[in-house]
This record gives structure tokens, sequence and C-alpha cells, in this order.
């Protein structure tokens, strides 16, 4: 059987933004994540699906320097390398960068294009080659509401070997188009922009964000959640409020002003801290040692960990004590919208520990046991 050719390239600034609290890593935002002290995301990310792979059933096209042969070469995948496409022109890679080496690629006649990236990434591909041949993404981003992406760097490598054996279905998925100023002022704008084909295999890659409705039933949904929660806080506690409409309902319940689309805390009623990023919320622990974090998972995609909440790092949740001082929220529409929570916070441990069953508060008083994969 002839083996197909993979295209494979990086954004090596994806994601970079995440647990600095930056929202994303465009225009000026990459480097005031590098002023925050924020570290490559991507490159690990790549390494993890990488390692994954048989190099003896692809050939791979690979793009050059931190946009795909230095990782690369560091794997036993460079044995399938059959060429390095394209040329850098800059010290910093650019959004330029992918859209010229993704029609390299095509015009080299690969079969897929796998890439490391976010929405933004996915936007820049879009643009270049359209559904002139299937892709699929490496989630790396901040937020990834799109739904080309696989839904780990683990589940990428299998869809892969699946892709490789010819047992995939191509289906046309949503580009999302995020406005990363308006997500940084706390304003969610989200548009689609367009269409890819990707290979699809039924839970291993993910759908696109739902967005929240601001209906009557929804909005009183969420405000019965969120009186329970409160009824239940306990006293000389911190509580972690990551983002999204059903968690900022305890804050307004609270009479606090919490921010939409970021990572908050509260302790003994009072806000202590705001649109807080990992070193922040460590800051805070070490303060507060008993702590508690609230979260909602993504409507339509299931995650509770590692999408648009990367603040709350697995060292984050460690220091927490794990699952057990871990409260999941979610309103009935949500909920019956998801088959399974899921968890991708970057480190294979964390994600082990979180594993299996956790209760979602979906009503007042009201639970359910869902599973976490």
């Amino acid at each position: 059987m002839k083996k197909p050719r993979i295209g494979f390239l990086i954004n090596p600034i994806a994601g970079m933004g995440g647990r600095v609290g930056l929202k994303g890593t465009d225009g000026d935002a990459y480097y005031e994540a590098l002023r925050r002290g924020a570290e490559p995301v991507a490159p690990k990310r790549a390494m993890e699906f990488l390692g994954k792979l048989d190099p003896r059933t692809i050939r791979l096209l690979v793009a050059p320097g931190p946009m795909g042969w230095y990782i690369v070469s560091r794997t036993r995948v460079r044995e399938a390398v059959e060429e390095i496409v394209g040329t850098l022109t800059g010290e910093l890679t650019s959004a330029e960068d992918t859209r010229r080496i993704s029609r390299e690629m095509v015009d080299k006649g690969i079969d897929l294009l796998v890439f490391v990236g976010g929405d933004g990434t996915a936007k820049d591909i879009l643009d270049a080659i359209d559904q002139k041949v299937p892709v699929l993404g490496i989630p790396s981003g901040v937020k990834m509401y799109s739904s080309v992406f696989a839904v780990s760097p683990e589940a990428a490598a299998r869809v892969l070997e699946v892709f490789v054996r010819g047992e995939t279905v191509l289906v046309e998925e949503e580009v999302l188009d995020i406005d990363e100023e308006a997500f940084r002022r706390d304003k969610l704008v989200v548009k689609l922009y367009g269409y890819l084909k990707i290979p699809y295999v039924r839970g291993l890659v993910q759908a696109s964000k739902e967005p929240s409705l601001d209906v009557a039933d929804e909005v009183e949904n969420r405000m019965a959640i969120a009186r329970y929660v409160v009824e239940n806080m306990k006293p000389d506690t911190l509580y972690i409020l990551g983002p999204g409409s059903t968690v900022k309902a305890i804050a307004d319940q609270l009479g606090l002003s919490k921010t939409l689309l970021g990572v908050d805390a509260v302790y003994n009623g009072v806000l202590v801290g705001r649109d807080l990023d990992e070193k922040g919320l460590l800051e805070l622990l070490d303060k507060y040692p008993k702590a508690k974090i609230i979260v909602s998972p993504i409507g339509g995609q299931g995650f509770i960990f590692g999408r648009g909440n990367q603040q709350i790092s697995p060292e984050v949740i460690q220091r927490v004590g794990g699952k057990r001082n871990i409260i999941v929220i979610a309103t009935h529409r949500k909920i019956r919208g998801i088959d399974v929570l899921r968890v991708d916070t970057g480190d294979p441990r964390i994600d082990a520990m979180l594993r299996n069953y956790i209760r979602v508060i979906i009503d007042y008083n009201v639970t359910i046991l869902k599973k976490i994969v």
C-alpha cells in the first residue's frame, strides 16, 4: 500500500497567552505574553503527537525551523521526512509563513495537512488552501472553538493512524473566527469563517463551541445553580471561578463584578483576584491554601480544563487538592448537548487523575454523574 504524504507545520507561538491570562497571541499580545514570562506550548504538544506515530506508515513533508523541522528532527519520525518545505522570511514566524508553506505543501501533493495551533492558525490555513486537501488540527491555542481539532495530541495521532489505513470519512467542519481584541475586553465575538475538510473519527475530534443563550429558562437555570452554590460555599475557602456565563452567575449572586471570559477568585464573599493568570492564582493559593475550583464545560465540546482556562494549570489543580475540590456546573441545555466531559491540561498525569466520573450541579440541589475522558 502506498504511504500517504502528510504535511506537518507548527505555529510555534500558539497558546502562549493561555497561562498568563492573555486569551490569545494575535498581534502585539505575543510580546506581552513574553513580557509576562509565557513559555512556548506548541512544541510540547507537537512532541506528544509525534511520539505516538509510526514512521514506517507515512511520508512527511515538514515546515522549516521552529515551524516543524526543529521538533521533528528530535523524534524517531524524522526517518519519515521526505522534504523540508519552504523558507522562513524573518526571525519571528508569521501568519503569512503559515499560509505560504501550506500552499507549497499542497502543490507538492500532500494527502493531509496536520497543523499545531489554534483557531487563528486554522483560519490562516483556510485562507491559503480552502478545501484542496483535508486538514487535522492538534490543539495548541488558547480557545479552539472550531471543530477541525482532535481532542488532544494523542487523539490526533490515533486519527492519523485510522486515516493511514483508509478508514476515515472526510467531513466539512467549522472554522470559527474569534475576535481576540474583543475577547481581551471580555466580549465574546464568534463568527463562522468557513469550512475545512477533516478526517472524522467519532470521539477523537472535537465539536464546535455552542453559544450560551440568554433565553429566560436558561438564565433562570443559571440563577438556580448559582443560588445553590453560594448557599453551600464554605467559610475561609478560596473559590477560583472559571470563565463563562454559568460561573459568572455565581459572582452575580454574591453581588460581585466577575469577568465573563477570565478567571477570578473569591474569599469569604469578597473578590480577591480578577482576570488572573497562573502566577496570580498560585500566589493566592500561597495565601489561602484551602481552595476549590468552579468550572463549567464549554458548550458542545465538554472541556472543563484546557480550553480557554489554561490559567487553571496542572499545578493549580494539584495545589487545590485535585478532583475532590473541583465543582462542575452546567445548565440542563448545556449538559444535554455533551456526551462526556473532557480534560486536556497538557499534563497526562493530571488528566488521568481527573478522569472517570464527577458530579455536575445542573439545578438547585440537583446533580448528575458525568464521565470525564
